[in-house]
C-alpha cells in the first residue's frame, strides 16, 4: 500500500519478485522450522535465476504480465493516471493565506538573516520555530488575528472565484492581503478613536 493513500492499488510485481516469492514458498515447505537468513537466501536465489532458461523464467513473466493488467485496471478504477505529473494550478486562483506562524516568520526571517550572515535556511527555520514557541499567547495573538482575517478574506475570494471562475490575483497574494488587513485594522482603530472622542 502507498503511504499517502490507503486506497491506492498495490504496485506492480516484477518477474523477479514473483520468482523470489516462489523460492520463499519452496523454502518454507522444505524447511518450515528454519529461519531464513535473507542476505544468504537472496544470493542463492540470484545465482539460481542467472542459470535458469528463458522457458523456466517465462511462467514468472506471465505472472508479472497478469499482475500488470490487474494494476492497470485498479489504477483506472482508482482515478485517472497522472503519470507522476502534478495537476497544474490556475495562476488566477486565490493564494492560500499564511498562518500566524508564517506571518511571524515573514517578519523576523530578514532580521535573522541580516544579524547572522551565512546562516543556513535550516538553521533560520529552527531558530524561528524556537522563537515562536517561546512567545506567550498574547505575543502570538497579533499574528493569529492577522492570519484569521487573511483566512476569512481568502475564503471569500475562493467563493467568488468558484462562482465567477475568476479572481483578480494581479494584486499579489499574502503581502498585499496582509497590507489590506493592516489598513483595515488602522481604519478600525481610527473609528474606535473617533467614537471615543464623541463619547467624551
Amino acid at each position: 500500500m502507498a503511504k499517502g493513500d490507503p486506497k491506492k492499488p498495490k504496485g506492480k510485481v516484477s518477474t523477479y519478485a514473483f520468482f523470489m516469492q516462489s523460492c520463499r514458498e519452496e523454502h518454507k515447505k522444505k524447511n518450515p522450522e528454519v529461519a531464513v537468513n535473507f542476505a544468504e537466501f537472496s544470493k542463492k536465489c540470484s545465482e539460481r535465476w542467472k542459470t535458469m532458461s528463458g522457458k523456466e523464467k517465462s511462467k514468472f513473466d506471465e505472472m508479472a504480465k497478469a499482475d500488470k493488467v490487474r494494476y492497470d485496471q485498479e489504477m483506472k478504477d482508482y482515478g485517472p493516471a497522472t503519470g507522476g505529473k502534478k495537476k497544474k494550478k490556475d495562476p488566477n486562483a486565490p493564494k492560500r493565506p499564511l498562518s500566524g506562524f508564517f506571518l511571524f516568520c515573514s517578519e523576523f526571517c530578514p532580521k535573522m538573516i541580516s544579524t547572522n550572515p551565512g546562516i543556513s535556511i535550516g538553521d533560520v527555520a529552527k531558530k524561528l520555530g524556537e522563537l515562536w514557541n517561546n512567545l506567550s499567547d498574547s505575543e502570538k495573538q497579533p499574528y493569529i488575528t492577522k492570519a484569521t482575517k487573511l483566512k476569512e478574506k481568502y475564503e471569500k475570494d475562493v467563493a467568488d472565484y468558484k462562482s465567477n471562475g475568476k479572481f483578480d490575483g494581479a494584486k499579489g497574494p499574502a503581502k498585499v492581503a496582509w497590507k489590506k488587513v493592516e489598513e483595515e485594522e488602522k481604519e478600525d482603530e481610527e473609528e474606535e478613536e473617533e467614537e471615543e472622542e464623541e463619547d467624551e
